[in-house]
């Protein structure tokens, strides 16, 4: 009685040691002492420091982006939390943590045993899809809607009638297309619950509720979706581009020297060939186990990735939801797989958790330089009036300091806009940027 009442214990507090485990692996993230990329820079110089923040509109259905839960939550974030970089790091890193301790949770809700389920959490919460995510506080939206996906299934599964699963499903599918676009994947995420787990009336109740309010959202937007102004080809969307983003989302994580999944095929010869080796051995093992898991895996992925696939470009938070899947159906197999199969399931959560490692570090960079960069480029923006021409002096960061003077008007009150010009060589630039990301003036 003593053991099970342990074992019961244990299974109670796997989500709580999941999110203690999570906060305590990624304080690296949290301790970033700056930020990315252009965006968090944007999104603080249009918040301000004063007035009244310039809420955006919840009724512009027509725009592009249509986005008022995230981007009004980043406008106060930005406006509270700029100038604090551990803070926002630790409100974006714990919500990371506690979409982990979810999924460990909904695991075992789906009759994983406690370990595996504990072990999946974290092989998603560390990897590099996540560890992205987690790290970067431009990607609250995906964050967002993946918190309400689980929730959907954590409230769903056994709610006390259809009815109050089809009122809890249709809410947080209203509240994840408020966050992103990606949570029209949440009804086809139901949908494959109600086909995988006994096709209950809950599910069914849900897909529906879910599957409805996906089609009025659908209706309102498609236009927009469609048709609305956009930046480059990145959001332009074909269905040539199914098949190689699919492929770029399964291999990336397999590939430990990338930090984004948009150059998954760039540069890397056999490394991708043994990507692919890997990944098929892993879907020999899913199938060698269990037929029912191999396609959980597969399709799950999918409806996690719908969205995106026709996207004209890949990015590492578009998989965030494919990766909490993918990754508890692996844990899943583990118990049940052959010894064989444990190898390559070992194999392939050791190189995922190497790359979330390699990730982190490269955020963890990033923000290391940003946070010497800015302020010395806005001080810069004060003594020289006009155009400033800058030499990086480390060619491998040159596409870093490309995104933190791309479109920022202004940093901590300092205009800047497109005052900035990146230039190749000193003979044309007023300030080299130093290895540290300090300015040193030429003339």
């Amino acid at each position: 009685m003593g053991q099970l009442m342990r074992h019961a214990r244990l299974a109670a507090m796997a989500s709580v040691v999941v999110f203690a485990l999570v906060l305590l692996a990624q304080l690296p993230l949290i301790a970033n002492p700056g930020y990315l990329s252009h965006d968090e820079l944007q999104w603080a110089a249009f918040a301000g420091h004063h007035g009244q923040l310039p809420w955006l509109s919840w009724t512009r259905v027509d725009v592009f982006q249509y986005r008022p839960l995230t981007f009004n939550l980043w406008l106060w974030a930005s406006r509270h939390l700029f100038g604090y970089p551990y803070a926002f790091h630790a409100v974006v890193v714990g919500w990371g943590a506690a979409n982990a301790a979810m999924t460990c949770a909904l695991a075992r809700r789906f009759g994983i045993g406690t370990w595996p389920a504990a072990c999946g959490a974290l092989l998603f919460a560390l990897g590099p899809y996540a560890a992205y995510v987690h790290g970067w506080v431009a990607t609250m939206a995906d964050l967002a809607w993946v918190s309400c996906a689980l929730l959907t299934g954590l409230l769903v599964r056994d709610a006390r009638s259809a009815l109050h699963a089809a009122l809890t499903a249709s809410a947080l599918t209203l509240v994840g297309l408020l966050a992103k676009e990606a949570a029209i994947a949440i009804p086809a995420l139901l949908a494959l619950a109600w086909w995988f787990d006994g096709r209950t009336r809950n599910w069914r109740a849900a897909t529906i509720a879910s599957g409805l309010v996906a089609a009025l959202y659908l209706v309102l937007r498609v236009g927009p979706l469609l048709h609305a102004a956009r930046e480059g080809g990145f959001y332009t969307p074909g269905l040539q581009n199914i098949g190689m983003r699919w492929l770029e989302y399964q291999l990336f994580a397999l590939l430990p020297q990338k930090f984004e999944v948009a150059t998954t095929f760039v540069g890397v010869g056999g490394s991708v060939v043994a990507a692919a080796l890997l990944w098929g051995l892993l879907m020999a093992a899913l199938l060698r186990t269990s037929q029912t898991l191999a396609a959980v895996y597969l399709l799950g992925g999918i409806a996690a990735l719908l969205p995106v696939l026709l996207l004209g470009n890949s990015a590492n938070q578009y998989a965030y939801g494919s990766a909490a899947l993918t990754a508890m159906t692996m844990a899943d197999t583990w118990p049940h797989a052959p010894r064989w199969g444990r190898t390559v399931i070992a194999l392939v959560a050791a190189i995922t958790l190497w790359h979330g490692i390699n990730v982190m570090r490269e955020l963890r960079h990033a923000g290391q330089l940003q946070a010497v960069f800015s302020p010395a480029l806005a001080t810069a923006a004060k003594e020289r009036p006009g155009l400033m021409r800058l030499h990086v002096t480390t060619p491998a960061d040159a596409w870093r300091y490309q995104r933190l003077t791309h479109a920022v008007p202004s940093y901590r009150g300092v205009a800047i806009g497109e005052r900035v010009q990146l230039v190749d060589g000193v003979s044309n630039a007023e300030y080299s940027v130093l290895a540290d990301g300090r300015l040193a003036p030429l003339r």
